[in-house]
């Protein structure tokens, strides 16, 4: 009995040594929420998908492919004008063409999607772990709760309790913040990715 007491204390006591790391990295969590809603909307205000202009550019470098002019090809490219990963892309792909480097491109838009993957992470993460998180504060607090309640103390079971919710909100607020910009974020990079694909598409045709 003395063993699985001491067993019990143990779990007890590691468990309640959580709940401040727990609450610290909720209160971070959120903060960062609120970061990544600044990052969503800055992004939101520069995206910019124009699908004539698109179509006429790689056409152009279409024709010029055809002529073996990479040069102008690559001219074509860089008048991408398109949401920031496409026109980024488009830019840095026109670089490599100018070098008649043109298989390297593909590898480039592999590069792009593994940027769109790492930006995706971030809000994730963040909607994965918060109501982990949450859910932690809400058990943690619940033991000097049930303990202050066999004592009559009132006060430590409101105080207690009073933690156990805040936390779970908290969790619930930054988790569902980070799930709503992933889904909308992961929207967007598959338009982009689809335009990419267009722009591959079109020097594959030439070889």
């Amino acid at each position: 009995m003395d063993t699985t007491s001491s067993l019990f204390g143990i779990l007890y006591t590691f468990s309640s040594s959580l709940l401040y790391p727990v609450v610290i990295i909720l209160l971070i969590l959120v903060l960062f929420s609120l970061i990544l809603i600044g990052e969503f909307l800055s992004e939101y205000a520069k995206r910019n998908r124009d699908v004539n202009n698109l179509e006429n550019c790689c056409l152009a470098v279409r024709d010029n492919l055809a002529e073996r002019s990479y040069r102008s090809a690559a001219e074509s490219l860089r008048n991408v004008r398109q949401n920031f990963m496409v026109t980024s892309f488009a830019r840095e792909a026109a670089d490599h063409m100018e070098k008649n480097t043109i298989p390297s491109i593909e590898w480039l838009s592999q590069e792009y999607e593994i940027r769109m993957a790492k930006r995706l992470e971030q809000t994730r993460i963040v909607a994965t772990i918060s109501p982990m998180l949450g859910l932690m504060g809400t058990l943690i607090p619940l033991g000097p709760a049930l303990i202050g309640l066999s004592q009559g103390d009132i006060v430590q079971l409101a105080n207690n309790l009073m933690i156990a919710f805040a936390t779970t909100v908290v969790g619930l607020f930054a988790g569902t913040i980070a799930y709503v910009l992933t889904q909308v974020r992961k929207r967007w990079y598959w338009q982009d990715m689809a335009d990419i694909d267009y722009i591959l598409d079109t020097l594959e045709e030439v070889k």
